[in-house]
């Protein structure tokens, strides 16, 4: 780093500016990696919020369940990965289900052991276990 971009780095806060032409690598470099990793609309998403109040709720053990489960039972069809927060705090750790054509479904108050009962009765047998489903009346 220059001289010059070091001062207007440290003027701005830390944050470098990126030309047009970085960015447009940087993307192309990202969604090369999302390709590689296989996912497409035909997979069933599973995200588990890992903010910070997800970490302090417990959502770290629960992610761990459920790659461990999904790698276990070799659901190929299954992408298991975590995000930021999910908005609704008193309800961690979250666990949201999305299937090519269906309604995303928000499991909430997560354990490893829940976890697990989801990875077998919901992605493997097709059934939703409502009783750890967010719905209106919990709202």
């Amino acid at each position: 780093m220059t001289a010059a971009k070091r001062r207007l780095y440290y003027q701005l806060g830390g944050i470098i500016m990126k030309s047009l032409a970085e960015l447009k690598a940087i993307r192309d470099r990202m969604q090369g990696q999302v390709n590689m990793n296989g996912e497409d609309g035909n997979k069933i998403r599973v995200l588990v919020g890992l903010a910070t109040c997800g970490i302090a709720s417990g959502a770290r053990p629960v992610l761990t369940a459920l790659a461990d489960k999904v790698n276990e039972k070799q659901l190929d069809n299954v992408t298991v990965t975590q995000t930021g927060c999910i908005g609704l705090c008193q309800y961690e750790p979250i666990v949201e289900i999305y299937e090519p054509g269906k309604e995303k479904v928000t499991y909430i108050k997560m354990t490893p052991e829940k976890a697990e009962e989801v990875v077998e009765q919901h992605l493997i047998r097709g059934r939703v276990l409502t009783q750890y489903t967010l719905n209106e009346t919990k709202l």
